[in-house]
């Protein structure tokens, strides 16, 4: 798929979001991308994970893993178009990843991160960590979208199928702050 045909999805399903965000990551921005309303859509779902699926189709990937909750529906998918299992990662307290629900790594497993958007990579990482953790091999980390303008590195192949170029600002430089507009914390919270 082209970043055309790709970001036409994500317009008409209104995943494209204005106003002030506050991210994940700490940053503010005035444009966030909402993963779950398109893929709300299982035969956009379909067609955009498999795409992303195609991009590790070379790496006899045995299973996917997702940070919940984003993630899931990303690393399900995927899973599915590769013909393996997928599996996801739960927060643990505040912010630490764990298993749950009886899903196992074994040792030298070979793992696929899947994940709908990266900003700064934090949760990505983190599910790295976990997978490193119980003894599998990571082959790659895959996203639907990379808010960092390819500044990511997880030391492992990465794909993402567009790049979107978003600011993002810290909140001390924040002109939406500095003009009193209101902010939200979109997202799985």
């Amino acid at each position: 798929m082209d970043n055309a045909a790709i970001l036409e999805r994500f317009s008409a399903t209104g995943a494209l979001l204005e106003g002030h965000f506050l991210l994940r990551s700490g940053l503010h921005s005035d444009k966030y991308f909402q993963a779950a309303l398109v893929l709300q859509h299982t035969g956009i779902a379909s067609e955009l994970c498999g795409a992303l699926a195609q991009e590790f189709s070379d790496k006899s990937v045995e299973t996917v893993i997702s940070p919940a909750i984003g993630g899931i529906v990303v690393g399900q998918e995927v899973g599915r178009h590769l013909g393996v299992r997928a599996i996801f990662a739960e927060k643990e307290g505040d912010s630490r990843l764990v298993l749950r629900r009886g899903f196992r790594i074994r040792a030298g497993e070979r793992v696929l991160v899947a994940e709908d958007v990266v900003t700064k990579g934090g949760r990505v990482q983190q599910t790295l960590d976990l997978v490193r953790e119980c003894g599998g091999e990571v082959v790659g980390v895959g996203v639907l979208v990379d808010r960092s303008s390819g500044k990511v590195d997880f030391g492992v192949p990465f794909a993402s199928l567009v790049q979107l170029s978003l600011a993002t600002y810290d909140p001390a430089d924040c002109p939406l702050c500095k003009r009193n507009v209101p902010m939200t914390k979109p997202g799985s919270k």
